[in-house]
């Protein structure tokens, strides 16, 4: 996979040279906002949907960003065409800027830095889409809504990665986090979905979960494919006894889940709705987004 890397108005291709000012406030106290992408087949897939979540973030945490929306999708469009590669993840970070040793978001003068790494990522295993995810409730709940709203993707992971390093310890493949009042909130990167009776059921927004890109693409899908689907509260005895449980997100895609607390789902196999929705999937990344290589359509995983 090639790799390229816009920093701040600079092109680099290697990631030693990838830098950022050590008084930046993105790096100093997690005070900026990202996006993970998607490139398939030389296409940016769902491009405005990020970058309207972007720019909404942006006005959640009051930061400016210095370009238009429409330039950051020249500027995401150029990294995906530099690194050559027609299959790739994109990772857009835009951070408050170089301020001093205080938090005072004041004090970052010199304005928003723009940092776009277009490359590979795997967070799990090829093996585990066909044979499923063992997943595991953690002690660490979601962040209160009234605390820090979901729906600002910023660079403050902390609450994720302790739920994270619990599900890493308990030896499951991902942990899943629920609200104060016990409610399931999401897993620690991604989106939960539950089929019973043949309904495809996610949790509601409101309950403290970043509703993702891809969470609404599979509802979209599920729609046309004349699957019920439902956004409703859910707590874990409702995933245990469900048909079938999967996650969804822009670096997971879609992957079933096959074990939950020790307890097996159903017949402990991916079932035929996520096997539709994934298949699904599939088929439409391969046709929709934003072009950025004059070949498109054949894939390098092909």
């Amino acid at each position: 996979m090639g790799l390229s890397i816009y920093l701040n108005g600079t092109w680099v291709t290697r990631r030693q040279d990838a830098v950022v000012p050590l008084y930046d406030h993105g790096f100093l106290y997690g005070d900026g906002i990202f996006e993970g992408i998607r490139g398939y087949v030389g296409r940016v897939f769902r491009l405005d949907d990020h970058l309207r979540r972007l720019y909404d973030s942006a006005r959640g945490i009051h930061l400016e960003i210095p370009v238009s929306r429409s330039h950051m999708k020249e500027l995401v469009v150029e990294a995906c065409r530099r690194s050559g590669d027609p299959d790739l993840y994109i990772r857009l970070i835009v951070s408050r800027g170089p301020g001093d040793l205080g938090i005072d978001p004041r004090k970052c003068t010199e304005g928003a830095g723009i940092y776009i790494i277009a490359g590979a990522i795997q967070l799990y295993p090829p093996q585990k889409y066909e044979e499923g995810l063992k997943v595991v409730t953690v002690p660490t709940r979601r962040n209160r809504p009234d605390a820090l709203p979901a729906q600002i993707k910023s660079l403050n992971y902390l609450n994720n990665i302790f739920g994270k390093m619990e599900a890493n310890r308990l030896g499951a493949d991902e942990g899943l986090m629920l609200d104060g009042s016990g409610y399931v909130t999401e897993a620690t990167a991604d989106n939960v979905f539950m089929v019973r009776d043949g309904v495809l059921s996610t949790p509601a927004a409101h309950f403290g979960l970043l509703a993702g890109i891809t969470r609404r693409v599979v509802l979209d899908l599920a729609g046309t494919m004349g699957i019920a689907t439902r956004e409703v509260g859910m707590l874990v005895q409702d995933l245990i006894s469900a048909d079938e449980i999967f996650l969804t997100g822009t670096g997971a895609e879609l992957i079933p889940v096959i074990d939950l607390d020790g307890e097996m789902i159903a017949d402990g196999r991916p079932g035929p709705i996520f096997r539709r929705l994934l298949a699904g999937f599939r088929a439409l990344t391969r046709t929709e987004g934003e072009p950025f290589l004059e070949k498109v359509g054949e894939s390098s995983q092909a």
